[in-house]
């Protein structure tokens, strides 16, 4: 079946699903107006008032539908455009992907803070008459890909536009959401269970629109950057995607949470660093298995099923272009920095570069954790305020086990060796926190694996926590792990913390 007959009927199930609402409307309307006339009070409320009902979901929805072009636009009045000028590159490539297609080309392409790439435009009359066109371009998708590779994806893009897409799917995509809408506000009665069974064939037939779509825009896709370069392009998507969500949670969530921030440089410029740092664990993710199951509800194939689909194409083998995609816009790190500066709200944390930002945020977290075990420390060992050295005094009284009890849930402590694997972690947190405090080392990022910390002598060599916590957890040896602190410059006299501060479980 065609796609462009599937997009038109997947337009009509919409309507006709709201010919069944207003109908269902008009019988309830009608038995209530029946019950009046014979006198049966009862039943003439209970069907008034469900018609009242059916009015009110469907007329609510009917607006949502009035106001679905404004919805549809997939751009945000934050995003970054890009001027022809900006990035004549960009715009050529554009273009001339636009004339292979036998489309009209976007009229504005802009930045926006997302991994993906987009395209929409603003039709009227139900599709019929085009309208301006936009295409998104996701920042860290950028960072992300190759020339060559981005070049798939935009062939992708333009060629939902050269196969109507943009005309009669969104306003398939927007009722899907107005559907659901209708549905919900009509749950509880019989009128909401029909619909609610036809609104599932909507969705099947609606999301079989949107994967069929999507099959089609691979074609021009390989047609322009070759099938193996389509096929990388494809692959790479969720190793992109799943780059940025760890360096979101990673490195931009834990400073987040201190009270701490990134400049709007650094936004998006930490992303490319760790791109370029973690090349081998980039490349351990391409070589997991792309994603192949789907669900008949889902709008987009497996990439599994795309990458064997593109098996059958044609190849028009093109030269892969391996220059970085951000090479197609100069100044793409100032153009990115705008758009953090614009979608950012930093509110009032502290923004630093990120060889300060590191260090800050960890000894802030190590400072806030270690609070709470010295508060303990305070309480269990009877003492106004506590520091390293008190816990120090607890472990060599033979009280560690009340120090961990102190702090750590109950729950936590039912494995085996669960008090001296706490102990361990206690001791070393306050270890890192009374290092820092004291100067003697500070907090180092690192792109390619967990920060660390350093001492901090000419030689910048490691502070040794697990040597020194292996001798602080025996009260034997708490002695020898005074002596390596104060060698490496360990204030231990200096207390820390109140007993007046609660106690937080780790």
């Amino acid at each position: 079946m065609p796609t462009a007959f599937r997009a038109l009927l997947s337009v009509l199930m919409l309507v006709g699903f709201y010919v069944l609402a207003i109908a269902l409307l008009v019988g309830c309307g009608a038995v209530a107006v029946l019950a009046f006339q014979h006198h049966s009070g009862a039943a003439a409320v209970k069907f008034g008032f469900l018609t009242v009902v059916v009015a009110v979901g469907i007329v609510m929805a009917l607006v949502r539908v009035a106001r679905s072009q404004r919805a549809l636009r997939s751009t945000d009045a934050d995003d970054v455009a890009l001027a022809p000028e900006d990035a004549p590159e960009l715009w050529d490539l554009v273009r001339e992907l636009a004339d292979v297609a036998g489309t009209r080309a976007p009229d504005t392409i802009v930045l926006a803070p997302v991994v993906n790439a987009a395209v929409s435009e603003e039709s009227r009359l139900l599709g019929l008459v085009g309208g301006r066109r936009t295409l998104v371009l996701g920042v860290p998708l950028v960072q992300g890909l190759t020339v060559g590779r981005l070049r798939s994806v935009l062939g992708h893009e333009i060629g939902h536009y050269s196969n109507a897409h943009t005309r009669l799917s969104p306003i398939a995509y927007r009722g899907r959401a107005v559907v659901g809408e209708t549905v919900a506000h009509l749950e509880g009665n019989l009128v909401g269970w029909l619909l609610r069974q036809y609104a599932k064939a909507y969705l099947v037939a609606s999301a079989a629109v949107s994967r069929a779509q999507e099959l089609e825009a691979d074609r021009l896709s390989v047609r322009v950057a070759g099938r193996r370069t389509a096929q990388d392009a494809l692959r790479e998507l969720p190793v992109v995607d799943a780059a940025w969500s760890f360096y979101q949670e990673r490195y931009l969530a834990p400073a987040w949470s201190r009270g701490y921030a990134t400049t709007a440089e650094g936004f998006f410029g930490g992303f490319a660093l760790l791109l370029a740092a973690r090349a081998d664990d980039l490349a351990r993710l391409r070589g997991q298995e792309a994603p192949g199951g789907r669900s008949r509800w889902d709008s987009h194939p497996p990439i599994a099923q795309r990458v064997a689909a593109m098996d059958r194409l044609p190849d028009d083998a093109t030269s892969d272009d391996d220059r970085p995609a951000t090479a197609l816009v100069p100044g793409f790190e100032r153009a990115a920095a705008e758009l953090a500066g614009r979608v950012v709200d930093f509110g009032d944390r502290e923004r630093l570069g990120w060889d300060r930002l590191v260090p800050a945020f960890m000894a802030a977290s190590d400072r806030a954790d270690a609070d709470a075990v010295y508060a303990a420390a305070a309480r269990v060992a009877h003492r106004p305020s506590a520091g390293l050295g008190t816990l120090l005094d607890l472990v060599e009284g033979g009280h560690g086990d009340d120090l961990v009890r102190a702090v750590v849930s109950r729950e936590a402590l039912e494995q085996p060796d669960s008090l001296g694997a706490a102990l361990r972690s206690l001791l070393a947190l306050g270890v890192q926190e009374a290092a820092v405090r004291s100067g003697a080392a500070a907090w180092q990022g690192s792109w390619s694996a967990p920060a660390e910390l350093v001492g901090r002598d000419a030689k910048g060599e490691v502070l040794d926590v697990e040597r020194v916590v292996a001798l602080a957890v025996d009260p034997a040896t708490v002695d020898d792990a005074r002596a390596a602190l104060a060698a490496a410059g360990v204030d231990l006299a200096r207390e820390a913390r109140a007993a007046a501060a609660p106690a937080a479980a780790r």
